[in-house]
């Protein structure tokens, strides 16, 4: 999980890319980085380790020079986390010259590093699959030319090539040098991508391809519509829009995850709306609460903020229990689930909530998470609340147990370090320290995204059930990442 987004303007775009970081700074914190490019052609490219504000400095601005350009936060799940040299973007010279970002994991690395230097004569320099990525295009779009001037049709059969060689989660933003802006999405849709447009004062359009739409909606840019499964969609320095369908068989199946806990609330992706998606999951969570923990055991429901707040308002109101903040957040750490380390998850727990005694003494409490990974911040958050005074503690999440590694952009590689992998529910309980332990069912999970949505059909929800939408993920691979990959 990344956050991008590549914009094609009038003027210099250096601070519109960074702007549009700063509001995807929830989907990465490890590093991040910005390319421009002038109409000559010229590449300005900076990133950094760290968060947008402590990274980013006002003489590397002044530098970022250029109409057309593309930004990166990065939360690695791949290659190593404090590499500078993985940043995001990556730059091929040839042909033409390529800077390229992407959020999402691809899943037949080994096949593609065998064959891009085997066959393509390519060196890559680190292990991260966004390298690789990049030069299966720049392969491609060398194979799909006839001649020196490149056009949309060759830059779209490269785009199918890409689709046919790679497997895996992408989608991918890249500026192509003198030419313009490709934004492209995976064959099954599992990473977002949405297209937005604004007209200058001089008569263009400008435009802008993101991962979420509240890019959109703060810059000013009206929604066009999200990139499709397999399409992509390219830019010329003019703000000339070409598009085309460049997969066989696209079909749309995100990742249940954005919806769960990856996304901003104010968010649209695929049509449906991350809040609206969050109340309709404690709607569901709140019957079957009624259904396995006993009348009268709970006193007060509290989030465990900020992206439990939706489902826990609502499991309040549908059970009639008084909804309480017991938790104060320090908003200046980061999100503990996407921080390397089981140490540093567990350190941070305490350094980003603290719990206020005055609501947790002497009462039984239901505390509403988004969703239990390895656990680690669950156990250290019920803790506090016993250190506050608690009576019991219920501990519900509103997304089912995570049982199984996740392969396409989460940082979940191992099956064994995570908490629900082997146990019953009982089990988890023991082992977090509560009292009661409920989970969303994975049907009430679909169906509070799906709902209302007919465009969508299908979500990703490998990591609850198992089941890997891209028909490509083996017992074999499984093994490989759990013992090649940490997390």
């Amino acid at each position: 999980m990344c956050g991008i987004v590549g914009v094609v303007g009038r003027g210099n775009v250096n601070q519109e890319i960074y702007d549009s970081l700063l509001l995807l700074q929830h989907r990465g914190q490890d590093s991040t980085g910005i390319a421009t490019a002038e109409r000559s052609g010229v590449f300005h490219l900076f990133k950094a380790k760290g968060q947008v504000r402590e990274a980013v400095r006002t003489r590397d601005m002044r530098s970022l020079l250029g109409t057309i350009g593309l930004g990166h936060v990065r939360y690695a799940t791949k290659g190593t986390a404090s590499s500078e040299e993985e940043a995001q973007p990556f730059y091929v010279n040839a042909p033409y010259g390529i800077v390229l970002v992407h959020n999402g994991n691809l899943t037949n690395t080994r096949e593609l590093t065998d064959v891009l230097f085997r066959e393509d004569r390519r060196h890559l320099n680190t292990s991260s699959d966004t390298e690789l990525l990049v030069n299966v295009l720049a392969n491609e779009l060398q194979a799909s030319m006839s001649g020196l001037e490149l056009d949309p049709e060759q830059i779209f059969q490269a785009v199918a090539r890409v689709h046919e060689r790679v497997e895996g989660s992408y989608a991918a933003i890249a500026l192509i040098a003198g030419y313009g802006l490709l934004a492209f999405r995976d064959p099954f849709g599992i990473r977002p991508l949405i297209l937005g447009t604004r007209r200058h004062d001089d008569g263009h359009y400008e435009w802008v391809v993101t991962s979420e739409s509240l890019v959109l909606e703060n810059g000013g840019f009206e929604v066009v519509r999200d990139v499709e499964p397999g399409e992509a969609v390219f830019i010329d320095l003019d703000g000339n829009l070409h598009t085309r369908q460049c997969a066989s068989d696209p079909k749309l199946i995100p990742c249940s995850f954005e919806y769960v806990y990856l996304a901003r609330p104010d968010s649209v992706m695929n049509g449906i709306s991350v809040y609206e998606a969050r109340l309709r999951m404690g709607e569901r969570l709140a019957d079957t609460i009624a259904k396995y923990t006993p009348a009268g055991k709970i006193d007060v429901v509290m989030p465990i903020p900020d992206s439990s707040r939706p489902a826990a308002m609502q499991v309040a109101r549908k059970l009639g229990i008084e909804y309480r903040e017991g938790f104060y957040k320090n908003r200046y750490v980061g999100r503990t689930f996407i921080m390397p380390g089981q140490a540093v998850r567990k350190k941070s727990v305490r350094q980003k909530l603290n719990a206020m005694s005055s609501e947790f003494k002497g009462k039984n409490v239901l505390l509403i998470d988004d969703s239990i990974v390895r656990g680690t911040t669950s156990k250290e958050i019920i803790q506090m609340a016993r250190d506050a005074g608690a009576k019991s503690v219920t501990f519900a999440s509103a997304a089912p147990p995570v049982r199984f590694p996740h392969v396409y952009g989460i940082n979940m590689p191992s099956r064994h370090e995570l908490v629900a992998h082997g146990r019953t529910i009982p089990e988890i309980a023991a082992e977090l320290g509560a009292d009661y332990m409920v989970y969303q069912e994975i049907d009430d999970l679909k169906a509070a995204i799906l709902e209302g949505t007919p465009d969508v059909e299908d979500l990703d929800m490998s990591c609850f059930d198992g089941r890997y939408v891209t028909g490509t993920v083996s017992e074999e691979y499984l093994a490989w990442v759990e013992g090649s990959q940490e997390s």
